[in-house]
């Protein structure tokens, strides 16, 4: 049985959303700086944590586009695991993986520093602007009113 945006709604995780093309163009502004931030010669956990923000941020201009917020309690969790809801369960790995980006970011921030790998830092500063122009294209093909680039 695939599960729905409008399952997790019933479910109590997600509540109605109205978004702007103004709120969508402030969260891909906060991607752009994120991911230029990223680039400069920080800490792997500090890099890591700036492109898993700009992670966030794709998402959750997703699953605004699609008219949801996620309630607070998960609201990350629930936020990155929507991937494959919105674009296809192709994209469970990605979700899974972005999960475990976030659980490692949370140890960096707030337990202990020396989490992330360079190599690590790479890789997820690697997926999100790829994943930044997936969105982009999804967004002109499926709500083409709300990119802020129309």
């Amino acid at each position: 049985m695939s599960v729905s945006l409008s399952d997790w709604h019933k479910a109590g995780w997600l509540r109605p959303h109205q978004t702007s093309k103004r709120q969508l163009a402030d969260l891909f502004a906060i991607v752009d700086r994120d991911l230029a931030d990223a680039a400069r010669g920080l800490s792997a956990d500090w890099q890591f944590g700036i492109a898993c923000n700009a992670v966030l941020k794709l998402c959750t201009i997703l699953l605004y586009a699609e008219g949801w917020r996620p309630e607070k309690n998960l609201a990350h969790y629930r936020t990155l695991q929507s991937l494959p809801l919105i674009f296809g369960e192709s994209r469970r790995d990605d979700a899974d993986y972005l999960d475990t980006c976030r659980s490692k970011r949370n140890t960096a921030e707030y337990d202990a520093p020396g989490q992330v790998s360079a190599s690590e830092a790479s890789e997820l500063a690697a997926f999100a602007p790829e994943l930044r122009e997936e969105v982009i294209a999804w967004l002109e093909k499926n709500h083409s009113a709300l990119s802020p680039w129309k």
